[in-house]
C-alpha cells in the first residue's frame, strides 16, 4: 500500500507542476513597424467611411453563373483541400508536442521460464516467474520549456487556419478574375465578328461599284486586305477563350474543358460603387495573410523561450509499481508487490556551445520573422494604394475612351456619306471603320481592368470573404472531406 501511495504521489505531483512553471519569456509584443501609419489612404479621394462587410462580394457583378462558380470553387478546389490537409497535420503535431507536458505511463507484463542448473546433487529444473508492472515518468517543466513548445505548436495551428483562408481568398479572386476575363474575350469576339461582317459588306459594296466602273481596283484590294486582317484576330481570341475556360475547370477541380462563346449583352458594364477602404490600420486585423505572418511570429517567439529553457536544469520523476511471483496463482498477493520512485536532475555543463547556439539561432529566426511581418504589412499597404490609384486613373481613362468611341462612330458615318458623294477615297472610310472597332475593343479592355481592379481591392482590403466548408473528420481521425 505504501508503494501505491508513492506511485499516485508521482502522478499528482506531475499535475501540480503543470501550472507552477516559471516563465522565462520573452513575452510577445507586436513589432514596431518603424513608420507612421497614415489616417487614410493616399489614393482615397473620398472621405473616410466605415468598411462595408460584403460576405459574398462577387454578387456586385450580378451574375448567377459567377456566383455558382465561386461556390463550387470553395467546395471542390484542390489548393483549398491541400491547405485543409496541412491543418490536420499541424493539429496532430500539436497533440504530439503537448503530450510531453503530461506523465507518460506504461503497463507491462512478463512471463519468464528458464532452466536452472541443480549442481552435482540435483538435476536441472525449470523455474517460472511472472511480473506485472506499471511505470510512469514525468519531466517537471520548471522553466516553461514544454509549455512554450506547446504554445508554439498551437500558434502553428492558428497560422495554418489563417493560411487556409488566405488560400481561399486567392483561389476565389482568381476564379472571379478568370470569369471576368472570359466574358471580356467573348465580347471582343463579338466585336471582331461585327467588324468582319461590316468589312464584308464594305467589300461587297466596293466590288459592285468597281463592276460599274465607279472605283479603281485599288479600292477593292484595300477593302479585301482590311477584311483579311480582321479575320486573323478571331483564331487568337478563340484560343485565349479556350485556355481561360480550361484554367477555370482546373480551379473547380474538373477536367479541363472548353465550350462555345456565349452571347454578351451590349450594356454589360455596370457602374461599380467605390469600396469604402476604412482605415489603413484595419489591414493588420482583417487580412488573413498578415494574420498568418503575425501568428508565425508568435510561434517563433515561443521557440526562443524553448531554447532558453533548454540551457537550464531538467528534473525528471520516474516510478514503477507492480507485482512479481514465481507462481501465477499467487501473483496478485500483497507480499509480491514491488515499487520504486526516482528523481533525477540533469544540468548541461559542457556541450561545446550547442545549446547557446540553439538559442542564438532561435533569436535569429525570430528576427527574420519580424522582418517578414513588416515587409508583408508594407506590401499590403502598397497593394491597397496601387489598387485605389489604378481605379481612379482607369475610371478617368474609361470616360476618355467613351468620348473617343463616340467620335470614332461619328467619323465613320461622315466618311461613308462623303465617299458615296465622291468627296473622299475609300481608304478614308476603311481607316474610320478600323478606328471605330479598335476603340470598341479597347473599351472592353478598360472595363476588364476596372472589373479586375474591384477584385484586387476586395482582396487587398481584407474584407469579409465566404469561408470554405469546415473540415469533417471521421472517428479514426484519418479521413477528411470538405
Amino acid at each position: 500500500m505504501k508503494g501505491r501511495f508513492y506511485f499516485h504521489a508521482l502522478v499528482w505531483t506531475a499535475y501540480l507542476f503543470l501550472g507552477g512553471c516559471i516563465n522565462l519569456g520573452p513575452d510577445y509584443q507586436r513589432p514596431d513597424l518603424g513608420m507612421q501609419i497614415p489616417e487614410s489612404y493616399e489614393s482615397d479621394a473620398a472621405e473616410i467611411q466605415p468598411l462595408v462587410v460584403e460576405d459574398r462580394w462577387w454578387k456586385i457583378f450580378q451574375d448567377r453563373e459567377l456566383d455558382q462558380l465561386v461556390e463550387d470553387t470553395l467546395k471542390y478546389n484542390w489548393d483549398i483541400k491541400q491547405a485543409a490537409a496541412r491543418i490536420l497535420e499541424v493539429r496532430a503535431r500539436y497533440v504530439q508536442v503537448r503530450s510531453d507536458r503530461f506523465p507518460e505511463a506504461d503497463v507491462g507484463g512478463v512471463k519468464d521460464r528458464r532452466q536452472v542448473n541443480g549442481g552435482e546433487t540435483r538435476d536441472n529444473f525449470i523455474v517460472d516467474s511472472y511480473d506485472l508492472t506499471a511505470a510512469a515518468s514525468f519531466e517537471l517543466d520548471l522553466w516553461s520549456r514544454l509549455a512554450k513548445a506547446s504554445r508554439a505548436a498551437w500558434e502553428d495551428i492558428l497560422a495554418e487556419e489563417e493560411n487556409r483562408r488566405a488560400v481561399a481568398q486567392a483561389v476565389v479572386a482568381e476564379t472571379v478574375s478568370l470569369y471576368l476575363e472570359m466574358e471580356a474575350v467573348e465580347r471582343r469576339l463579338q466585336i471582331a465578328q461585327q467588324s468582319i461582317k461590316a468589312f464584308e459588306q464594305s467589300l461587297q459594296f466596293v466590288e459592285n461599284r468597281y463592276r460599274r466602273g465607279l472605283v479603281s481596283v485599288l479600292d477593292v484590294r484595300q477593302a479585301s486586305s482590311v477584311l483579311a486582317g480582321a479575320e486573323t484576330l478571331v483564331p487568337q481570341l478563340e484560343q485565349d477563350l479556350a485556355i481561360i475556360q480550361q484554367q477555370l475547370s482546373v480551379l473547380l477541380g474538373r477536367y479541363p474543358q472548353t465550350r462555345a462563346p456565349r452571347r454578351q449583352p451590349q450594356d454589360y458594364y455596370r457602374f461599380l460603387p467605390p469600396v469604402p477602404p476604412g482605415l489603413p490600420s484595419d489591414l493588420l486585423m482583417r487580412r488573413p495573410d498578415l494574420r498568418v505572418a503575425e501568428t508565425r511570429l508568435r510561434s517563433l517567439n515561443e521557440q526562443v523561450g524553448v531554447a532558453k529553457a533548454a540551457r537550464l536544469p531538467r528534473i525528471t520523476l520516474t516510478g514503477e509499481y507492480g507485482v512479481t511471483s514465481d507462481d501465477l496463482n499467487t501473483l496478485l498477493r500483497t507480499e509480491n508487490i514491488i515499487w520504486n520512485l526516482t528523481a533525477g536532475i540533469v544540468q548541461p555543463i559542457f556541450d561545446a556551445g550547442r545549446l547557446k547556439a540553439g538559442q542564438r539561432a532561435a533569436e535569429a529566426r525570430y528576427a527574420q520573422g519580424v522582418a517578414e511581418y513588416v515587409k508583408a504589412v508594407l506590401d499590403a499597404f502598397a497593394e491597397v494604394e496601387r489598387a485605389l490609384l489604378t481605379r481612379q486613373l482607369q475610371l478617368d481613362r474609361r470616360e476618355r475612351e467613351i468620348t473617343f468611341l463616340t467620335e470614332a462612330r461619328a467619323t465613320q458615318r461622315v466618311a461613308e456619306n462623303r465617299y458615296v458623294k465622291g468627296l473622299v477615297n475609300y481608304l478614308d472610310v476603311l481607316n474610320a471603320q478600323i478606328t471605330r472597332y479598335q476603340a470598341e475593343d479597347r473599351l472592353v479592355l478598360v472595363d476588364l481592368i476596372l472589373f479586375q481592379n474591384r477584385v484586387t481591392l476586395h482582396r487587398a482590403l481584407g474584407g469579409s470573404w465566404a469561408e470554405p466548408e469546415a473540415l469533417k473528420i471521421k472517428d479514426d481521425g484519418v479521413f477528411f472531406r470538405f
